[in-house]
């Protein structure tokens, strides 16, 4: 049986079901249990799981991350939910330089099986330090995976794997996805990692996006089908790992590239991502890859600047269009 369900919803399953299969599952973060809970995703789950399993923590980032690498280092598989993504900065010592490296320090002998749960996204008019998209941060580390659903069906299904995984997780939701629905099955299914997800076969142009960024490239690919050109969609799912082969092959045969994400474009996600396609499918390509992230500039507060920061569909297909005429795209 499938329903429509929201994003805010698939988590909030995804958490309450791996907690009953499992008692080492626990959850901790700021509000998460009494004093209420961060954009409603997570009601319900004190009066079930009771607060020893639920755990409001103080207001102290670094403190609760490491609370949670030692319980993880000692049997437990914690959840932890950091408010917002910008918040990342304040736990990367714990998360970058102890979660990360512990397996590989100790000589295989221990892990650090937690799930950092936060979220991404800016056009929520929240300014500058609560919009930031910040998943190339935690890219760079040896040691860490990382996830990006793009609905609720991919949120609950790689928040499931992300929970069972012995290795820490960090899973980014957009919060202005929280109330988009999608079909999501009531059975129990898994999202395995580094499985990308082809949303839409084209021929002419491949589009390779992240979180609601599929959305964004999923409308441009609407656009461009009543101009004649077929774009192929492509979602990645984790950026780590990321399944290189189904990007590549997609490439191969449309011959053009278009890489969409919402963090800042230099130094990113598609720098990333358009570089492995340059390197393994140059002879394949008709025209250079394009990038397209946020411009590089703090998230501003006033609504008619920060929609102008992050790509929308009309920039994508106006893009997909140039390099289809073989016209150049000069980066600003």
């Amino acid at each position: 049986m499938t329903r429509e369900i929201t994003l805010s919803k698939a988590v909030n399953e995804a958490i309450a079901e791996e907690m009953r299969r499992d008692a080492s599952v626990i959850l901790l973060g700021e509000d998460v249990a009494e004093a209420g809970t961060p954009f409603k995703v997570l009601s319900g789950l004190v009066e079930e799981f009771g607060t020893d399993r639920i755990i409001d923590t103080p207001i102290s980032e670094p403190g609760f991350m490491g609370i949670a690498v030692g319980a993880a280092m000692t049997g437990l598989r914690p959840v932890v939910d950091l408010m917002f993504g910008d918040f990342l900065y304040l736990v990367m010592d714990q998360l970058c330089n102890q979660a990360a490296k512990t397996h590989y320090m100790s000589g295989g002998k221990l892990t650090a099986p937690l799930v950092l749960r936060t979220n991404m996204g800016a056009t929520r008019r929240s300014a500058a330090q609560h919009s930031q998209s910040l998943q190339a941060l935690v890219a760079h580390i040896p040691g860490l995976k990382v996830a990006m659903p793009s609905s609720a069906y991919e949120a609950k299904g790689l928040l499931k794997t992300a929970i069972r995984d012995d290795n820490p997780v960090v899973i980014f939701e957009d919060k202005l996805m929280y109330q988009d629905k999608a079909p999501v099955p009531e059975e129990e299914y898994l999202i395995p990692f580094g499985k990308a997800h082809i949303k839409r076969e084209g021929r002419d142009v491949t589009l390779v996006a992240t979180s609601s960024m599929v959305q964004v490239a999923e409308e441009a690919a609407e656009a461009l089908a009543g101009d004649g050109i077929s774009a192929e969609v492509i979602d990645p799912r984790t950026i780590v790992p990321l399944d290189e082969q189904t990007i590549l092959n997609s490439v191969r045969k449309t011959s053009r590239a278009i890489v969409i994400d919402e963090g800042h474009q230099s130094y990113g996600v598609t720098a990333e991502i358009a570089a492995r396609i340059g390197e393994k499918a140059f002879y394949h390509l008709d025209a250079p890859v394009i990038r397209m992230g946020a411009m590089d500039v703090p998230v501003p507060f006033s609504p008619a600047l920060e929609d102008l920061t992050v790509p929308n569909a009309a920039g994508v297909a106006e893009n997909a269009r140039r390099i289809c005429r073989g016209e150049l795209i000069h980066a600003a």
